[in-house]
């Protein structure tokens, strides 16, 4: 379960990034973040406890003043604000992410045969996809819509174990691509960081014509 954090920290946390605290130990004093967030020198002393105790910072007293630098608490904490921002201003039932086609590392044909998941995909997602996926690498600017599509609720395929090995769960998302339906697999675990797998009972290379480095526009349905 996510902890709910509270918004007084939130504040706090957001100026200690927006000043670099996110990527390299910044200096400040606890006056100044106290002038920063309008409170006292002492009220300021006092978040700065609460957060490093939260471990969402950690602080550095060696040098003659104190150096405070994220940790990776910290900044998911806070991409984890960003994330419903996003859906608040920029969101209400889809989001549309831009990728180009790449050639991926040949596991989609062989997770999307697996008799565990086509039953499923079937069931859930309404059609049997192709032996196969479309891998789109998300232009940066997108990136962080993954986020998005992992903090939806989505269609939860399953997973299972078969043979001695365990196949994790899939995160589907309902999705079109030129009018075309199809399904975002957003994957619990993956090798890609920036890249999609697109189902659909099309072949959708053929279907659209596509070949490796041509940008795709996805509508994506979320929850």
């Amino acid at each position: 379960m996510e902890e709910e954090m509270d918004d007084k920290l939130v504040l706090a946390l957001r100026k200690i990034a927006l000043m670099g605290g996110m990527h390299d130990y910044i200096s400040i004093s606890s006056r100044e973040l106290g002038e920063m967030l309008a409170m006292s020198q002492q009220s300021a002393s006092k978040r700065i406890l609460e957060l490093l105790n939260e471990g969402w910072i950690v602080r550095d007293l060696g040098a003659r003043r104190q150096r405070i630098k994220l940790t990776d608490k910290g900044i998911e904490s806070l991409r984890r604000e960003y994330s419903e921002y996003q859906k608040i201003f920029e969101t209400r039932d889809h989001i549309i992410i831009h990728g180009e086609v790449v050639t991926g590392m040949g596991e989609g044909q062989y997770y999307v045969t697996q008799e565990g998941y086509q039953d499923q995909f079937l069931a859930k997602l309404g059609f049997k996809p192709y032996e196969g996926t479309l891998n789109l690498r998300l232009i940066p600017q997108d990136i962080y819509k993954l986020d998005i599509l992992r903090r939806s609720s989505g269609t939860l395929i399953k997973g299972f174990e078969k043979s001695g090995r365990t196949f994790g769960d899939v995160l589907c998302h309902l999705a079109t691509i030129q009018n075309i339906d199809c399904a975002v697999v957003v994957p619990t675990r993956s090798h890609y960081e920036d890249v999609v797998e697109i189902l659909c009972k099309n072949h959708l290379r053929r279907t659209l014509g596509l070949v490796d480095g041509d940008l795709v526009e996805v509508r994506i349905s979320i929850a």
